[in-house]
């Protein structure tokens, strides 16, 4: 296991189906290892009742551990089973990457992973590896989607922006009104109205 007097973040969390999992007793397990090892917890960070399926946005606990990271404020991570970061294999590596990039360690005690040794970044290049693979079939079963739906003449992509609507909103903006107080008022999203707006004016 890592060093002692190694600075650590705990990270637990529990679904909302839970399956008897508490969050204490995450905690307890991290502050037993905290205390056999030595380290230092300067920091917990929970999500309680909240699905591993959510990315970072849905997760406001793995949110701030993240902006934590970013800062390094600590010098490894350490959870009681890898789970407990997300679902995804693909996410999980994207939480590595962003530890590794700033030096900060990974520990999840359920696996033995501990990127503090060679056996630790070993593991985690596997991953790497099994996660890209995921990806690429991820790709591929999406390609291969959209394939059959153009074969079966299925219009893809966004829906075109009404007359109407178009005309409203070139005559709002000729009129001075603000891009994102047009798209508020027209109940259309910002990205549309800018759109709108650049093709009439490559258009003129």
């Amino acid at each position: 296991m890592a060093k002692q007097g190694l600075r650590v973040a705990t990270y637990v969390r529990v679904s909302t189906t839970g399956h008897g999992q508490t969050l204490r007793h995450q905690e307890r397990k991290l502050s037993e290892a905290a205390k056999s090892n030595g380290w230092r917890v300067v920091a917990t960070y929970k999500d309680d009742g909240v699905s591993g399926s959510k990315g970072r946005d849905g997760r406001p606990g793995f949110d701030d551990l993240c902006k934590a990271v970013t800062r390094r404020d600590f010098d490894a991570v350490a959870v009681v089973h890898v789970d407990r970061l997300g679902r995804s294999l693909a996410d999980l590596v994207t939480f590595l990457g962003l530890l590794h990039d700033k030096g900060v360690a990974f520990i999840a005690l359920g696996q033995g992973i501990d990127t503090t040794t060679a056996t630790g970044r070993f593991m985690f290049g596997l991953l790497s590896t099994f996660a890209e693979y995921e990806r690429s079939l991820i790709q591929e079963r999406v390609l291969a989607g959209l394939a059959t739906a153009r074969e079966r003449g299925v219009r893809l992509g966004r829906p075109p922006v009404a007359q109407g609507v178009k005309a409203a909103i070139l005559a709002r903006h000729a009129a001075g009104e603000a891009k994102r107080a047009i798209a508020r008022a027209l109940k259309v999203s910002d990205g549309t109205v800018r759109n709108v707006v650049t093709q009439a004016a490559a258009a003129s």
